[in-house]
């Protein structure tokens, strides 16, 4: 996967979890609409800079829900330059060093759209110079001024500009080896998700260099790194079929995915069973697969899988019903993810004396962190108080009448 990542760092992947964009009608799958699209279409075609350079970038970079198209990127971004806009300029420069089936390579007219665009002071224009002073593509090879310009991106957050840097002080190319600013830089650049940078990281984790060695952080680095692969757009073809209503196809993909190991699908693939949405199984084999599926996000970190674990052991779906083990996962998505779904169902399982010892102490204390957590919760967390204060007051009067009467 590290090996094919281009500048473009390849085609952007969309992960959409079903259950939070069923359950938060604000959740920002990232996916546009094609009605949004056409009218930023429009926009484009009446010489709407802005419009021109979204679309530009949406092409090249392909993902959320639009193509990646080459040809198109380079049409609107070629609008865009003649505006004099920057951003425009730098892509162009990126597209002409890196050369396609469309535009044919040339480091001549990469490195004069770079320069325009550094000149205006964008990151990508100067991190473009940088690259091509870096390994003297067009001109001569001087890290001196490969490590100005990457410096230069890299002070305004671009993620290209950290990333070399970070390869820079690693294999000490102009500059003092510093594998602490090396490990510094690849941090910054993985914060925005390079691949290169979780890739680079993974093996100063995996190999101990500049670090203490661990092999649990370099597996989940390899790991971001592996999901990245080209197979990893199967996941949009699965969102594509489960907006167009081909649910068994949705999940047949998602379920695909979650044997390779992708968190999403397996959260994904456990939602599609979990809503009934699915008819290739037997209705009392449904909530076993899909707790089958739960379980493995769940260990993949996912909160919400977490909660739906307790969920099931707490009505019986796919398992007996265990009280127990229904609040062994609650504690675990509320403590380790600070999940306040979690600490709410906890909140009533104290309450209700549920696979614990009846505790209204402990009770109020978890719906208030509930509380705290998230605004969502407040409304249900108010509610839940007034009903403890009713069963503090009635345990209270019961608890006189029983001192009246022993007199």
């Amino acid at each position: 996967v590290a090996e094919e990542v281009s500048l473009s760092g390849g085609q952007a992947v969309q992960r959409v979890r079903l259950l939070e964009e069923l359950e938060n009608p604000g959740y920002n799958s990232g996916i546009l609409d094609n009605d949004l699209i056409e009218y930023y279409q429009l926009l484009a075609e009446k010489g709407d800079v802005q419009a021109q350079v979204g679309l530009g970038q949406l092409h090249y970079q392909g993902g959320r829900g639009v193509q990646q198209d080459h040809q198109r990127a380079l049409h609107y971004f070629l609008q865009a330059a003649d505006a004099g806009n920057p951003i425009a300029m730098a892509f162009l420069g990126k597209i002409y060093l890196e050369g396609s089936d469309i535009v044919k390579q040339d480091n001549d007219t990469a490195y004069k759209y770079f320069k325009k665009a550094a000149d205006l002071g964008n990151p990508v224009g100067q991190s473009g110079l940088g690259l091509m002073y870096l390994y003297g593509k067009g001109v001569e090879k001087d890290y001196g001024k490969a490590h100005k310009y990457f410096s230069q991106a890299a002070d305004q957050g671009w993620v290209d500009g950290q990333l070399q840097l970070g390869n820079m002080y690693f294999s000490g190319l102009g500059v003092r080896r510093d594998y602490k600013l090396a490990n510094k830089y690849f941090s910054l650049a993985s914060q925005s998700g390079h691949i290169l940078a979780f890739y680079n990281l993974a093996q100063m984790h995996a190999t101990g260099t500049g670090m203490m060695r661990s092999c649990p952080t370099a597996v989940e680095l390899f790991k971001n790194v592996a999901e990245r692969g080209k197979w990893g757009e199967k996941m949009m073809e699965a969102h594509i079929h489960y907006r167009e209503g081909r649910l068994d196809e949705a999940f047949v993909t998602y379920t695909l995915l979650a044997e390779l190991g992708y968190e999403v699908a397996q959260s994904n693939a456990a939602f599609l069973l979990d809503k009934g949405d699915v008819s290739l199984f037997l209705e009392q084999d449904v909530f076993v697969r899909a707790l089958m599926y739960w379980r493995r996000a769940a260990a993949q970190g996912f909160s919400a899988a977490q909660v739906k674990l307790g969920d099931y052991h707490y009505y019986g779906l796919g398992t007996p019903v265990d009280y127990e083990m229904a609040a062994t996962h609650y504690r675990l998505a509320s403590e380790q993810q600070h999940n306040a779904q979690a600490m709410f169902n906890l909140g009533y399982m104290h309450e209700q004396g549920l696979g614990m010892q009846q505790d209204m102490h402990l009770a109020k204390r978890c719906y208030d962190l509930a509380a705290e957590t998230s605004t969502d919760a407040k409304v249900p967390v108010a509610l839940a108080l007034m009903k403890l204060s009713l069963l503090f007051s009635m345990k209270y009067l019961q608890e006189v009448s029983a001192v009246n009467s022993a007199f």
